[in-house]
């Protein structure tokens, strides 16, 4: 499975999205300081995830979330449909 997956840094708030086919290798990763975009803003906890069965859809969604720009559309899909 693939998956599409936001990540909160407890240090300052600041949202990342990323795509991955082993998810808690990943965010083992992100942890440790092996990312070198999320190096600085550790540590990180998983606040959303959506699973797909191919990369490309898990690509195209993931650029999809990374185009909104804004914070307010991600706390929303974070969130969930019934709390708008």
């Amino acid at each position: 499975m693939n998956n599409v997956y936001i990540l909160q840094s407890l240090k300052n708030g600041r949202y990342y999205i990323g795509c991955t086919s082993d998810l808690k290798s990943r965010l083992v990763k992100h942890n440790k300081g092996h990312v070198l975009s999320t190096r600085p803003y550790r540590p990180w906890r998983l606040v959303y995830q959506e699973r797909y069965n191919t990369l490309s859809a898990a690509r195209k969604r993931e650029n999809q979330i990374k185009s909104w720009h804004k914070r307010a559309a991600i706390e929303k899909l974070i969130r969930g449909p019934d709390h708008g």
